[in-house]
């Protein structure tokens, strides 16, 4: 009787799993056909049930994005160069004319960043990658160039930074304003791979940094490393290999930071100026080929990460949750995902809840389903979450409560 039992017990639950496994297939499948056809759709989350995703299609390999005063939304698209406009809802045919020549000749060159001035959303900030030539050969730098926005156009276009160091490996660069109204400026390109890890330690190049300007493209005057000379003036902090995402913790005013490790050992930072963070020296990551980047994960001399993913999940743009849209999610992170564990096809939102003391206590996945980039993410002014997918057929996400 017994064993008839337990056959009984372990046949139910297996057609209880297929039935399951069979329903989150159908779901997942209506989720991806919503997709394509430019629908909303609801997916359930942990904390937040019913949440409604509403996509803007048309986008190619978005890359990041800004919000102005009046609801429009800047988005680049990094490997065409372009500068597009999303209005009430819809992205606009023409492309924002005006932008500088963009170099976009390699994998991962082009535009990247765009931010507004916070006191004048007719003043738009953007990093691109830019051809020199040094000593007959074609080489490519990260610069920053301000413009003004002036209707769909831009106009007294300036470039006011060119970072030292030429960027062989081809970084990423993205752009916050502090709340005392400086430019933070991130550039990755320090990879192990590609020969450059060093770039991140070097006191003679921008690469691997967190640089802090003044809105003119200068170095703000009190910057940590000024007086002592040890790096080049607009430095703020040093030991980064490729940090994508920024934004400010809603109640502690914390500058949070999400950078790449080759294979395992992404990394979330708590940034304070004048540390240095470690690369390539120390760190939780392995190389591409399987070795260990370092023979030490962590020193006294380095800053520690907050949050590490293993295996990694190519962490891009991050943004707080706060305001009354999205109760459940209460100073949650979120997190843009490239891919997963070294897998093409695996990319999503990953939501991190922490403890009243800040402790990290769970990680949820959103949007698996999809099996794309995601290369930014930002609450906007709405309290609505906008998710950027990095794909030639890539879109806007707006992320709503469900009605």
């Amino acid at each position: 009787m017994k064993k008839k039992l337990h056959l009984k017990i372990l046949l139910f639950l297996s057609v209880a799993c297929l039935g399951n496994g069979l329903v989150y297939g159908q779901q997942a499948m209506d989720i991806q056909r919503s997709y394509d056809l430019g629908e909303p759709f609801l997916i359930n989350t942990f904390d937040v049930d019913r949440v409604r995703v509403v996509p803007i299609k048309g986008l190619e390999n978005p890359f990041s994005m800004a919000f102005k005063d009046n609801g429009d939304i800047l988005v680049t698209e990094r490997y065409t160069g372009k500068l597009r406009l999303i209005r009430d809802g819809m992205l606009v045919e023409e492309e924002i004319s005006g932008v500088p020549q963009v170099y976009t000749g390699e994998f991962r060159s082009g535009l990247m960043a765009v931010a507004f001035h916070p006191d004048d959303d007719q003043t738009i900030y953007l990093t691109h990658h830019k051809r020199i030539v040094v000593d007959s050969e074609d080489e490519r730098v990260v610069v920053l160039i301000r413009a003004r926005l002036i209707e769909d156009r831009l106009v007294d276009v300036t470039e006011i930074f060119q970072a030292k160091g030429l960027d062989r490996g081809i970084a990423a660069s993205k752009l916050i304003f502090t709340p005392d109204k400086k430019l933070l400026m991130s550039l990755g390109g320090a990879y192990m791979y590609a020969g450059y890890g060093e770039y991140a330690q070097d006191p003679s190049v921008h690469l691997g940094k967190l640089l802090r300007l003044n809105d003119d493209g200068t170095a703000v005057e009190d910057n940590p490393f000024i007086d002592s000379g040890e790096y080049l003036p607009e430095v703020f902090t040093v030991g980064h290999r490729n940090i994508i995402g920024l934004d400010y913790h809603p109640v502690t005013g914390a500058l949070w930071a999400t950078e790449n490790g080759p294979q395992g050992g992404d990394e979330a930072n708590i940034i304070k100026g004048g540390s240095n963070y470690g690369w390539p020296l120390v760190s939780y990551s392995r190389q591409y080929r399987g070795d260990w980047v370092s023979g030490s994960q962590w020193s006294d001399e380095f800053e520690q990460p907050y949050v590490i993913w293993w295996p990694s999940i190519a962490p891009s743009g991050i943004t707080f949750v706060s305001g009354e849209t999205f109760p459940g999610w209460q100073n949650n992170l979120f997190v843009g995902s490239m891919m997963e564990g070294r897998i093409p096809g695996t990319g999503h939102i990953e939501r991190i809840v922490f403890n009243s003391r800040g402790e990290e206590i769970r990680r949820e996945g959103i949007l698996r389903e999809l099996k794309s980039r995601i290369t930014d993410i930002q609450q906007g002014p709405d309290g609505k979450l906008y998710v950027l997918v990095d794909e030639e057929d890539g879109a806007l996400l707006v992320i709503e409560r469900a009605m």
